[in-house]
């Protein structure tokens, strides 16, 4: 029982002390800590150590927490070394709790003791001398005892340490998610899915009075049965039998309305509080960055201590909430990209003073969300990216001719390629070229993109940008050339409606100018539906419905048929096949299971730029949402295609793809469906497009039962799936299908010209 107690205490200090280390490192970093709450957290530490039995921490605890009684009184200034001091007693008090085992934990290294003595002036301290490893004690049962408190180590002796200099610390270890046995979440977000489920549960509790009026309208139903067959059976139509049927009838019609009401009643209500449920799950799911990513600066900073450099870290956006798998996936490139940075961006502290830099590096680490895309930055003030070097890695490897022009982006890609390194040796932080290689292979498998870039006016980026896969965002919904889109609304500037007479133009384009005097700014307009590639036909050619949006090159104002409204939705990846990567950045399902591309602002703010400049903007250029060719004439007889996947985003891709290259379009989800709507001959049908894997009815017992059917024998069918294997390519077309494409190598001009062949 008291065993049980202590790992409950141990679980709550855990979170506990991380939350006190976190604000305290927070105020070091601040231009204007508040050393009052800083020396609060310092003696909350103390205190919660000693109530679960743990003197080491206790120990440095306690001399933190005279370090931030003499910095709040002005007796003491927090200089470089005293931070220093700090951040190692910190690092040292996380490896120490990340390391407890049965409520033990490993020995405590003396050099935070040390290094705080020092600050404080303390005389002698022996910086060789560990601290006595702690023997974990009993809880006492409730109602025993108080326990008697560890008294803090005794002062170390003025003499200095005889014997051999101490061994450096040892590395502390990684902690474990220990956050995944126990969490923090706000109080309101727990309190709002308490609310949700009691509200889902009452909600569902009304069901009861449906049973009884279903059990009612059964009964009336018998009734009027029984009447029916006694009027039929009877010689003559008596008058009263009728009229007691009519009531009869009366009170079935009335029951049965009443039901109908309370049923659509009731629809809304549980849908209404699931909705309210799945939010308040969602919400529970993200975790501040900061419960994974925390421990890649205690590591960073013990590897500087390691190379005898001083680094400055500068940490951002860590509050923000993120699906904890994404961030565990992110976790070691991350942490290979921050060493990669202390590496090549180190530069003695003579340079960086001879630069202007303080002699510290500054390294950082950024979490933010762009657009509809989560980006982590790691960042360093160093000498940047030496492009000469680069380069003249890049000839040694073949991977550049001796007369190939060097492009700067160019020779930024090739630092990802594996085994790629321009250090001079190889030592324990890089040389051996596999770092980045690795951070960019993680990324890849995460649906996102790495680059490396140069920063102003000195320095290097190294930026993540990754989909924001399963996470609930606020999106601005509106509509181009007859379809429906989704925009980041945090990345929604502002929102226009004008009259397209009073805007100036450039180049045959109206622009937009935001601002007054002589911060305004000008904005050239880029139509939306022009820039994926469709017909620019506004409903209203007097009107302008504009969006304006931010993205890192700065304002992009788009022209847009509506406006609709702004709606929470669940953002999923973007298909996985036939979709620029560069454009649609997820899909996100409206009610009624409809699907809509989220576009990227980013990447739309970069096709402006090509449309612009190519002078297409009016026009509608090629893109991956339109046929080109001479598909267009072969569609012109508005042929039929039944589009046939049990993929809703699938579904409605194939369908834009197809509707763009002028086709009529009908979708069904399974081969089962496509069949009854077939053989139900609504209408005519020119050409089916059925994937093979489907519930019910797969794709080759569908291809199977047309061929078995006279009025289908003939009409032609393509198979396209994700099974390439040679064995399923036989078989699809030993079947009769007369053509079979796979996914994986899916090409949009492939498949219309598929089609073309047969229309």
């Amino acid at each position: 029982m008291a065993q049980d107690i202590r790992q409950l205490l141990l679980a709550a200090f855990d979170v506990e002390h991380r939350e006190h280390v976190a604000a305290i490192r927070g105020a070091l970093g601040s231009a204007t800590p508040d050393w009052n709450d800083v020396f609060r957290r310092a003696h909350s530490l103390k205190g919660a150590s000693r109530a679960v039995d743990l003197p080491a921490v206790e120990a440095v605890a306690h001399r933190l927490e005279t370090l931030f009684e003499k910095v709040r009184s002005d007796a003491t200034a927090l200089d470089r070394d005293a931070a220093n001091a700090v951040h190692l007693a910190l690092d040292r008090i996380e490896a120490y709790v990340a390391g407890l085992q049965d409520g033990a934990g490993p020995e405590m290294p003396p050099d935070a003791l040390a290094a705080l003595g020092q600050v404080l002036g303390m005389p002698g301290e022996a910086a060789g001398k560990p601290v006595a490893k702690p023997v974990a004690k009993p809880i006492p049962e409730p109602g025993a005892g108080p326990a008697v408190a560890p008294s803090p180590p005794p002062p170390a002796s003025s003499a200095p340490p005889a014997g051999p200099a101490p061994e450096p610390a040892p590395k502390p270890a990684e902690p474990a998610d220990s956050g995944a046995a126990l969490l923090r979440v706000p109080a309101e977000a727990v309190e709002a899915m308490a609310r949700a489920s009691h509200d889902l549960t009452s909600t569902l509790a009304g069901r009861t009075s449906a049973a009884e009026s279903l059990a009612r309208l059964a009964g009336l139903a018998r009734t009027l049965r029984a009447g029916a067959e006694a009027l039929a059976g009877g010689a003559d139509i008596d008058r009263t039998a009728w009229r007691a049927f009519a009531t009869e009838v009366g009170a079935f019609a009335r029951e049965a309305s009443d039901l109908s009401r309370r049923h659509a009643v009731a629809s809304n209500a549980i849908d209404g509080a699931a909705a309210r449920v799945r939010a308040a799950a969602e919400r529970l799911a993200l975790v501040p960055a900061e419960t994974v990513l925390a421990p890649l600066a205690r590591s960073l900073r013990e590897t500087a201590r390691e190379q005898g450099r001083e680094v400055d870290l500068d940490l951002r956006g860590l509050d923000l909430p993120v699906e904890r798998g994404t961030l565990q996936a992110l976790k070691d490139p991350l942490l290979h990209a921050l060493r990669n940075a202390l590496s090549h961006g180190w530069q003695s502290p003579e340079r960086r003073r001879a630069a202007g830099k303080p002699e510290a590096l500054g390294l950082g680490l950024e979490v933010a969300v762009r657009g509809a895309r989560l980006q982590v930055t790691v960042f360093d003030d160093g000498p940047g990216p030496d492009l000469a070097r680069i380069e003249a890695t890049a000839r040694a490897r073949g991977l550049l001719s001796p007369e190939a022009v060097a492009d700067p982006e160019a020779l930024l890609r090739l630092v990802f390629e594996p085994g790629f390194s321009t250090a001079e040796a190889v030592d324990t932080l890089s040389g051996r070229g596999y770092g980045l290689s690795v951070a960019a292979d993680a990324t890849r498998q995460l649906l996102g993109s790495v680059r490396l870039e140069p920063r102003s006016p000195f320095g290097t980026a190294l930026v993540f940008s990754l989909p924001l896969s399963a996470a609930r965002r606020s999106l601005l919904l509106v509509e181009a050339a007859g379809r429906s889109y989704a925009l980041p609304g945090n990345a929604v500037e502002r929102l226009l409606r004008l009259k397209r007479a009073d805007l100036p133009l450039a180049m045959g384009r109206p622009v937009l100018r935001l601002g007054t005097g002589d911060a305004a700014t000008s904005h050239p307009v880029s139509d939306l539906a022009a820039i994926l590639g469709e017909p620019a036909e506004p409903d209203d050619p007097d009107a302008l419905h504009a969006v304006v949006l931010r993205t890192e090159g700065g304002r992009l104002a788009l022209a847009v048929d509506r406006l609709h409204d702004v709606r929470s939705l669940l953002v999923l990846p973007a298909p996985a096949f036939g979709s620029d990567p560069g454009l649609i950045a997820g899909t996100a399902i409206l009610p009624g299971d409809v699907p809509v591309l989220v576009l990227d602002p980013e990447g739309l703010a970069a096709r402006a730029a090509v449309a612009s400049t190519s002078g297409t903007m009016g026009q509608a250029p090629r893109s991956t949402t339109r046929a080109t060719g001479d598909a267009a004439p072969r569609a012109a007889a508005r042929a039929t295609i039944l589009v046939v996947d049990d993929s809703i985003t699938t579904r409605t891709l194939e369908k834009g793809i197809l509707e763009a290259a002028g086709y009529r379009v009908v979708v069904c989800v399974d081969g089962q469906d496509a069949l009854d709507r077939l053989r139900a001959d609504i209408e005519p049908v020119s050409l089916v497009l059925a994937d093979v894997e489907m519930p019910r009815l797969d794709g080759f017992g569908l291809l199977q039962a047309l061929r078995a059917d006279p009025r289908f024998a003939r009409l032609p069918t393509i198979l396209m799936t994700s099974r390439g294997d040679a064995a399923d390519v036989a078989r699809g077309l030993d079947l009769g299908a007369d053509a079979y494409l796979t996914k994986q190598k899916f090409d949009q001009r492939q498949l219309l010209d598929t089609i073309g062949q047969f229309l």
